[in-house]
């Protein structure tokens, strides 16, 4: 990867370096370098089974790397558990959500306060509440009562209830119609605004509406990658990636 790929004036915030995940002989994540810096939103697209969730484990601390390296704020976390890495504000939205579904939406979000990274947890519910309408008004309700796209808008709330400095996304869109995924990402915008930095991994599309940089993966390897603007309305993306929904 070039470093044009992500300029910007911007501390550099996460850097992989020919990073590597393998599974016993299956090599998930074939040596990878991506650069995400403070204020952006960096998008990896890939058909299913290119290596993108691997990857965000690996920063999350979810699987431990077979090489490379990973950085936060210039320093290694490999050594570190998944919840040391949460103090320093690296925090995962998995696919699925995992939420628990017999709590109400309100005690989904308080659960976040143990790990609030900035003493200000009222002010921060404000905020989660003010970007996610749906939830406030279904506070009281239980999760498992929830809509496809209100569980996604509460895992989201509840991580940034963390106060991350890196939010990573796995594949919000999934499970979504069409309307609800165009509905989230408009709430992401929202989130982005105020500063968090994202790094995101799709098959959709959308998310080109939400990055500032993209990373192309396939077969564990980046393919492609560059400013948002060298993929908009690219049909080429979507016809030689399958999976990546327009």
């Amino acid at each position: 990867m070039s470093e044009s790929t992500a300029a910007t004036d911007a501390p550099e915030l996460l850097r992989l370096e020919q990073l590597r995940v393998s599974y016993g002989g299956l090599h998930a994540v074939r040596g990878i370098d991506l650069v995400v810096h403070t204020g952006q939103c960096v998008a990896v697209l890939g058909p299913n089974g290119a290596g993108k969730t691997s990857t965000i484990n690996a920063v999350a601390g979810n699987v431990t790397p077979s090489g490379g390296k990973v950085l936060f704020r210039g320093q290694s976390v490999l050594g570190l558990r998944t919840e040391q890495r949460v103090a320093k504000g690296i925090v995962l939205v998995p696919e699925g959500r995992r939420l628990f579904a017999t709590l109400t939406v309100k005690e989904n979000l308080l659960l976040a306060r143990a790990s609030n990274r900035n003493r200000q947890f009222a002010e921060s519910m404000a905020r989660v509440l003010d970007i996610f309408p749906p939830l406030k008004a279904r506070l009281d309700a239980r999760a498992r009562t929830l809509s496809g796209g209100e569980s996604q808008m509460l895992a989201i709330g509840r991580a940034l209830l963390t106060a991350p400095d890196l939010l990573i996304l796995d594949e919000p869109s999934t499970g979504l119609a069409p309307k609800v995924i165009k509905e989230v990402y408009r709430q992401l915008v929202a989130v982005v605004e105020q500063g968090i930095t994202i790094l995101l991994v799709e098959q959709n599309m959308s998310a080109l509406d939400l990055a500032d940089v993209v990373y192309v993966l396939a077969n564990g390897r980046i393919v492609s990658s560059g400013p948002v603007d060298n993929y908009r309305n690219s049909k080429v993306l979507a016809e030689a990636y399958l999976g990546l929904g327009a």
